[in-house]
């Protein structure tokens, strides 16, 4: 049987009908594969969604030979929410998980990345690239400087997690300045294992693909863990200072297609 190539485009969700086909596919993976739930989950419909959604802008991966199969082209999404949106919105999405303060006192542009996640026959291959593609020209488009968001673990067992979280910690903390704190009262301690006693190949094969991505692009954590029962995942909170990237980084970051998920 002959495998058809993917035929790529990227857009912003431009109706209701398309931002609705982006929560289809979050329902799949979020609620479907990962076990999340939350107070605006539509199960009848197959919708994973809340109430950022009506003011954030939602990037699409569709691929067009799926549409000539009858299936849904949109294979990947990004949620993506600027400070003015936000603040329509009341806030942002990750100041229910994190004490955002010392980003938006930062005086810099920010963006929010939210819901990130790809259908599971496109994972491990091009079809995260064509969305980082998509999300560089929006950060390009809107001067972008600082992009943040919550990234998941599986599961609710810190302990579990504690050698993946312990590296984070030791080697990935954000600094001060631009340090996101975890929440009370379901905020974790990450640094639970010392850094010397760190094994860091196994620590690193515990992390998730989205989260060592955004570390290889020069990414940073907050300080703290929050567990997210409702979603039933452990957090983290990224950040990712454009102006930090290394030239090698930036070319990462910005390269064209060529040959998970979560909410980050």
């Amino acid at each position: 049987m002959t495998v058809m190539e993917p035929a790529f485009e990227l857009r912003l969700a431009a109706s209701e009908e398309e931002t609705r086909a982006a929560q289809r596919l979050r329902y799949d993976v979020f609620v479907r594969e990962l076990g999340g739930d939350g107070p605006l989950v539509d199960h009848a419909q197959g919708l994973e969604r809340d109430r950022f959604d009506a003011h954030a802008d939602h990037l699409l991966l569709l691929d067009r030979n799926r549409a000539a199969r009858g299936l849904s082209p949109v294979v990947g999404v990004y949620r993506l929410m600027r400070e003015e949106q936000a603040r329509a919105a009341g806030g942002f999405y990750s100041a229910s998980e994190y004490d955002l303060g010392p980003l938006l006192k930062s005086g810099r542009r920010l963006l929010e990345l939210g819901r990130s996640c790809l259908h599971p026959d496109y994972r491990g291959g091009a079809a995260m690239m064509h969305l980082w593609s998509g999300l560089a020209d929006y950060v390009q488009r809107h001067g972008i400087e600082l992009m943040f968001g919550v990234a998941s673990f599986h599961g609710t067992d810190v302990e579990a997690l504690a050698e993946p979280l312990s590296l984070l910690h030791a080697r990935h903390l954000a600094p001060e300045e631009i340090r996101p704190r975890a929440l009370a009262p379901h905020c974790r301690r990450m640094d639970m294992i010392p850094p010397e006693k760190i094994d860091r190949r196994r620590a690193m094969l515990a992390t998730p693909a989205l989260i060592k991505a955004y570390l290889r692009l020069g990414g940073f954590v907050g300080e703290g863990a929050f567990v997210d029962h409702a979603f039933n995942t452990t957090d983290v909170c990224l950040v990712l200072d454009t102006a930090r990237l290394n030239p090698r980084q930036r070319e990462i970051y910005t390269r064209r297609g060529g040959s998970g998920g979560r909410r980050a």
